[in-house]
């Protein structure tokens, strides 16, 4: 809520595919970035959860960091309603980009969902003192290639490898069309990462983070005590986070945002860990290779 020595706010970040997505963009957000050594000209869409300044205002700072190496590439913006009017009055500091910005505004207390080829973004509306939603960022995986299925169906060998590499269009060949679902399996199980803050816990969040690969979720206190704390603030606690993701059944659970006054949070972890075991700290540059499980 507030950065303090060695912990900056509120940001996440994934790279796939020669992709990078950005969710929210507190203060310190390009400090990490910088230490990471991931650059800052591949960011193709920042996810913004709300729009309060700990999740929002380092913005006009990367914008102008952006411009300063040269970007030209356009730069998509998702957010609650609002979004365009919030990010230009911030960007009064930071005016006359190189490149354009696209915006796309979630309808309030709607789930919205984005594709982009094989990428799939959803959201879902959370409980805070503003419009907020939690992100699901999702990497679809095709069917393996069948060459006994191209084969009944009298596919020519040429088309084979177009074939496994189409997606939504289709190929014609001497008078016939030909799609990939005739040479593909069903699909494979892809990945998924869940990122839900600030919030109380909401109907469908269990259902949204379901076998996630990483549910990054808040945990503004670490115990019971601060229960009716984090119910007046709109946040969760440890526990709360922790029956989530396991009734997600998702694989690893990492806590973050948390509270001015809780700078130890691991001493707390054992309250989540005796609720969902596989439940980690989150801290600064935190960061985990997520690979495909073999069929």
């Amino acid at each position: 809520m507030m950065p303090l020595p060695g912990r900056f706010l509120s940001s996440m970040l994934c790279r796939v595919n020669g992709k990078m997505i950005l969710v929210d963009c507190g203060e310190g957000t390009q400090v990490s970035l910088r230490m990471l050594g991931w650059g800052f000209k591949q960011i193709d869409m920042i996810c913004f959860t709300h729009f309060h300044g700990d999740h929002i205002s380092g913005l006009p700072g990367l914008l102008l960091t952006m411009a300063n190496a040269e970007r030209t590439e356009p730069l998509k913006l998702f957010g609650p309603t609002g979004l365009q009017h919030v990010v230009k009055c911030l960007c009064v500091i930071a005016q006359d980009l190189p490149f354009p910005i696209e915006f796309i505004e979630w309808p309030k207390s709607q789930e919205s969902i984005y594709t982009e080829e094989m990428l799939v973004i959803k959201t879902l509306p959370l409980q805070h003192r503003t419009p907020c939603f939690g992100y699901c960022i999702e990497l679809m995986r095709r069917g393996k290639f069948d060459s006994d299925r191209a084969k009944a169906q009298n596919i020519p060998l040429k088309l084979w490898s177009a074939l496994q590499k189409q997606t939504d269009t289709s190929i014609v060949y001497e008078g016939k069309e030909f799609t990939s679902d005739m040479v593909l399996g069903p699909p494979r199980k892809g990945l998924k990462v869940v990122f839900c803050t600030d919030t109380r816990p909401v109907t469908g969040m269990a259902h949204f983070a379901k076998d996630a690969d990483l549910f990054i979720c808040e945990g503004l206190y670490g115990d019971e005590e601060r229960q009716e704390k984090a119910t007046a603030r709109k946040h969760m606690t440890f526990m709360e986070a922790a029956r989530i993701a396991k009734a997600a059944n998702a694989k690893e659970l990492w806590l973050t945002h948390f509270s001015p006054a809780l700078p130890d949070p691991w001493n707390y972890l054992n309250n989540a860990t005796d609720i969902f075991p596989n439940t980690k700290v989150g801290k600064d540059r935190m960061y985990k290779t997520i690979k495909y499980t073999e069929d």
